[in-house]
């Protein structure tokens, strides 16, 4: 039997924390086996200057980590599971879904300004249409500047330029250490998170019994529980990075609870709808895929269709 484990990863200095973050566990738990990282560059790490909406491709910063897998060059890859498209590659599979930190989206800003203290106009930097939509929704006189790249790279192009400010995940600017850099947590019911944000996904092989029975151990339910619902809500609406979609679940007393959100690009209309289960401990995943696809219903019922079909109709444009 090999001893050595093969991790797939991008070579950001975020990716290689969340990779690091699930090889140190695994390591402690089965001393056993070695647990090497592969670095391997995805579509979405080259094309850095066009906006992610305007490339396409749901798989930007998966595709060539699921095609190492296909091949047999690495055993597992990590991602942000925000980045994880909704349908799986054919022969491979979620393996683990990790913890989740902080959910909530963070404004970095000069002189430690929040959202409601921003000077009329304030420019502010994402390339994200789900954050630029909401941000308009809370304030339309903001002005939206697009920005791509890794945290370090946006950190020095915000440094550099002569924004406002920015916005990124709390989580990833926290994992790197960079605390003082945030100047608020946006409230979620000012900005709902993508999809699966806070949490990473470990993918490996359908049937590799031997990577699942290790990736256990590294496997948050809660959290997991959190992802089948709103994977599901972003999968019946069939959006993509290049849709403006929030969605956030929470256990609370073992109820699962789940909003979501679908917005127009300019943040005019913003249709937001909320469901919740109670868990038994017996089928809750297959409950909480349910109600992911319930409460996408539900918004598609409300309006998000035609919001949806609206933004599809200019991105052909």
């Amino acid at each position: 039997m090999n001893s050595i484990i093969h991790i797939g990863t991008r070579g950001s200095q975020l990716a290689l924390w969340q990779t690091n973050w699930v090889k140190e566990r695994l390591q402690k738990q089965f001393p056993e086996f070695r647990f090497d990282s592969a670095i391997i560059k995805t579509t979405g790490d080259k094309i850095l200057n066009v906006p992610l909406s305007n490339i396409g491709d749901k798989g930007l910063f998966t595709k060539e980590l699921d095609n190492a897998l296909i091949r047999g060059d690495v055993d597992f890859a990590v991602h942000s599971l925000k980045d994880l498209p909704t349908e799986i590659p054919s022969g491979l599979m979620i393996g683990a879904i990790t913890q989740r930190w902080d959910v909530r989206d963070a404004l970095v800003a000069n002189n430690g300004a929040t959202l409601d203290t921003l000077p009329e106009h304030a420019a502010i930097a994402t390339g994200s249409l789900r954050r630029k939509a909401q941000l308009l929704a809370y304030r339309p006189d903001f002005r939206i500047v697009d920005i791509r790249g890794n945290l370090n790279t946006r950190f020095k192009k915000f440094d550099e330029s002569d924004w406002d400010a920015m916005i990124l995940a709390v989580a990833g600017i926290e994992r790197l250490g960079w605390h003082q850099r945030i100047s608020e947590k946006i409230a979620t019911d000012i900005m709902l998170p993508a999809v699966g944000q806070g949490s990473f996904a470990v993918i490996c092989r359908e049937g590799d019994e031997r990577i699942l029975s290790l990736l256990q151990a590294v496997n948050d339910e809660p959290a997991a529980l959190a992802a089948t619902a709103e994977r599901a809500m972003l999968k019946t609406l069939e959006g993509g990075c290049q849709i403006p979609i929030g969605a956030l679940a929470e256990i609370k007393d073992s109820e699962l609870q789940l909003r979501g959100c679908v917005c127009q690009l300019d943040g005019k209309v913003v249709v937001r709808e909320r469901k919740s289960i109670q868990l038994n401990g017996r089928n809750d995943r297959a409950a909480a895929d349910q109600l992911g696809s319930d409460l996408a219903a539900l918004l598609l019922q409300n309006g998000a269709g035609e919001i949806l079909s609206l933004i599809s109709a200019e991105m052909r444009a």
